[in-house]
């Protein structure tokens, strides 16, 4: 069963969702303040968390970044007032969804279910008997079994949604995806779309590969990985 954290400071708030993911086979738990809630997730193991903006100690955008520095798990930040400017900024620093308040339970769980079954869509490791799927290029390695990625040798940490782009990429180098395939291989159907959001990852991840130059924009079009694949051993 997997183990959500909610940190929000609306205790009556809790209670009530707990039991509504318990339907959907989820368990749901809570802190109230924001140290709690790093306490807990450096303590013990979930499989996601879900932020409030609103939050007293440090808001959700301090608080997502806090836990960033030291954990990749998928991140769905709740932004009471529903503006773009909180969905940017909460993108920017490794955030992996947003749902306005007030929001409906389902969509909730709809948006965790998503997040996990994007987690959950590579095994951990190649099995045994089986290669290990790998994209090779210029500087770069992508390991899609084991969701790891080197540049010149060195690990690079992606969030879920990075590596779903950068892999998206790779998997067809030189070909232009448009804002609009990305979004829907990211995000799903059921997430508000907006071209804002896939600007903001790329460049995330443009950073994360620095000094590689590998993501080209093309105006109007869309992106695409430029780098070479190196040559089979």
């Amino acid at each position: 069963m997997p183990r959500i954290l909610l940190i929000d400071d609306d205790e009556e708030l809790a209670p009530p969702l707990a039991a509504y993911f318990a339907r959907f086979d989820c368990r749901l738990e809570a802190a109230v303040r924001p140290s709690e809630g790093l306490a807990r997730l450096r303590a013990d193991h979930f499989d996601a968390a879900i932020l409030d903006v609103m939050l007293p100690e440090m808001d959700g955008f301090a608080l997502c970044r806090e836990i960033r520095r030291t954990s990749d798990i998928p991140i769905i930040m709740l932004t009471a007032r529903g503006e773009v400017m909180d969905r940017v900024v909460g993108l920017e620093l490794g955030a992996d969804d947003y749902l306005p308040k007030p929001f409906e339970p389902r969509e909730l769980v709809a948006r965790v279910q998503t997040i996990l079954r994007r987690q959950r869509a590579a095994p951990a490791g190649p099995a045994p008997a089986t290669p290990a799927r790998r994209a090779e290029f210029d500087g770069l390695a992508i390991d899609l079994d084991r969701r790891e990625v080197l540049r010149h040798g060195d690990r690079v940490e992606l969030t879920g949604t990075e590596f779903e782009l950068l892999a998206m990429l790779a998997s067809e180098p030189g070909k232009v995806f448009s804002r609009d395939d990305i979004l829907n291989r990211l995000r799903g159907h059921e997430a508000e779309l907006y071209s804002r959001a896939v600007d903001i990852v790329v460049s995330r991840l443009r950073r994360k590969l620095e000094p590689l130059d590998c993501i080209k924009t093309l105006r109007n079009a869309g992106y695409t990985l430029a780098l070479g694949r190196s040559p089979a051993p």
